[in-house]
C-alpha cells in the first residue's frame, strides 16, 4: 500500500505520516515549509518521520504542477491525504493572495494530476469553519454553509470543486471537515500551545471575545483512528463528514483548568473574523467508523505534561 500525503510537515500530515509509518505501509510526504508558523517546528516533524525507512520526503509546492506530475507518474499510489493548505482564519484578512494560491489553486492543481489515475480513495482537510457563525447546533453536514471568511470561503470551494472531480472522474473523494484539533506536536498559533507558552514564560495570555468562545476540541488520536477506519470502508463517490467531539468547551474554562499553573490572561474584545462558536454533530463518522472519542480535558492535560516533558518550545521559532 502506497500512501501520498501532502502537508506532511504541518500538525495534521506529520501525524498520518507517523501513524501510518508505524503500520508500515510506503508514505510519501509533500511539503514546502512555509514560513506562517514556526519552520524549525516543521523541519523537526519531517526529522521524526525521516527515522522511518518507509518515508521519502519531496520539498516542493504544490503551485508547482510539474513536479507534482513527476511524483504521481513514479507513484501508483493507493491513497492521497491532502492537507497541504494555508491555515488560519485571521491573517486570510492580511494576506487573502495566499489562500487562493495555496487552497484554490494548489487544489486544481492536483485535481487535474489525479483525474485520470485509479485511486482507491482521496481525502481532503475542509473545515468547520464553512459553518461561519450558525444558530443551528450541533452544526451537519447537509445544512446550509455560511463561511465568513477568505479562509472558510476557500474550503467550501474546496468541497465543490471535489464533489465535481469526483463526479465527472468516478474518483471516490472524501472530505474532512475538522474542527479544532489538538495534539502532540499540535499548531503553535493555537490556543493550547500558546497557553503552554504563556506558562511557561510568565506571560499574560490573550484570549480573544472575553473567553466566551466555545469550541469542539478534537484529539488527534481520534483523528487516526478514524481515517484508519475510513482506508477500508465502502464509500463511493463524494461524502463530507464533520470530524468532532460533539463536545464543545468555553475557552476560559479551559483557562480555569490552569490556573493553578499561574496562568495570568488578558481577556480582549471579540476578533471579525472569529466565529462564536464551533459545535460539530458527529453522528455520520460515529456511525460508519464505530469510533469512541476520549475526553478532551483529560488529553489536554497530558499534552501540558507532553509538551513539558519533550521541551517543545525549543521548536516554536521561525
Amino acid at each position: 500500500m502506497k500512501i501520498l500525503i501532502t502537508g506532511s510537515a504541518g500538525f495534521i500530515g506529520f501525524s498520518m505520516c507517523e501513524y501510518f509509518l508505524k503500520k508500515k505501509y510506503s508514505v510519501t510526504g509533500i511539503d514546502n515549509f512555509d514560513d506562517y508558523y514556526s519552520v524549525k517546528l516543521k523541519k523537526k516533524r519531517i526529522n521524526i518521520l525521516k527515522k522511518h525507512k518507509n518515508f521519502i520526503f519531496f520539498d516542493i509546492d504544490l503551485m508547482d504542477k510539474l513536479q507534482i506530475k513527476k511524483i504521481l507518474n513514479k507513484n501508483n499510489f493507493t491513497f492521497i491525504f491532502h492537507f497541504a493548505a494555508q491555515a488560519g482564519v485571521r491573517y486570510s484578512q492580511k494576506n487573502p493572495q495566499k489562500y487562493i494560491n495555496s487552497n484554490i489553486i494548489s487544489f486544481i492543481n492536483l485535481m487535474e494530476n489525479i483525474k485520470s489515475r485509479k485511486l482507491k480513495k482521496f481525502f481532503y482537510a475542509s473545515s468547520s469553519s464553512v459553518y461561519g457563525n450558525s444558530k443551528k447546533f450541533p452544526c451537519n453536514e447537509s445544512q446550509e454553509l455560511k463561511p465568513i471568511n477568505i479562509y472558510s470561503k476557500s474550503k467550501k470551494f474546496n468541497e465543490k470543486i471535489a464533489s465535481y472531480y469526483s463526479k465527472k472522474y468516478r474518483i471516490t473523494m472524501i472530505g474532512l471537515r475538522f474542527f479544532t484539533i489538538f495534539g502532540e506536536w499540535g499548531r503553535p498559533d493555537m490556543l493550547l500551545i500558546k497557553m503552554f507558552e504563556a506558562i511557561r514564560n510568565n506571560e499574560k495570555l490573550q484570549i480573544n471575545n472575553y473567553g466566551n468562545h466555545s469550541r469542539d476540541f478534537t484529539y488527534i488520536g481520534d483523528v487516526k483512528k478514524i481515517f484508519d477506519k475510513l482506508l477500508n470502508k465502502r464509500i463511493i463517490g463524494h461524502k463530507i463528514f464533520n470530524i468532532c467531539s460533539s463536545k464543545p468547551l468555553k475557552i476560559l474554562n479551559i483557562c480555569k483548568n490552569f490556573k493553578n499553573k499561574n496562568l495570568k490572561i488578558k481577556k480582549i474584545a471579540k476578533h471579525s473574523a472569529d466565529v462564536l462558536k464551533t459545535y460539530g454533530d458527529n453522528k455520520k463518522i460515529k456511525n460508519l467508523t464505530s469510533i469512541k472519542f476520549v475526553n478532551q480535558m483529560k488529553e489536554i492535560n497530558k499534552l501540558y505534561n507532553w509538551y513539558n516533558k519533550t521541551n517543545m518550545y525549543r521548536y516554536l521559532e521561525k
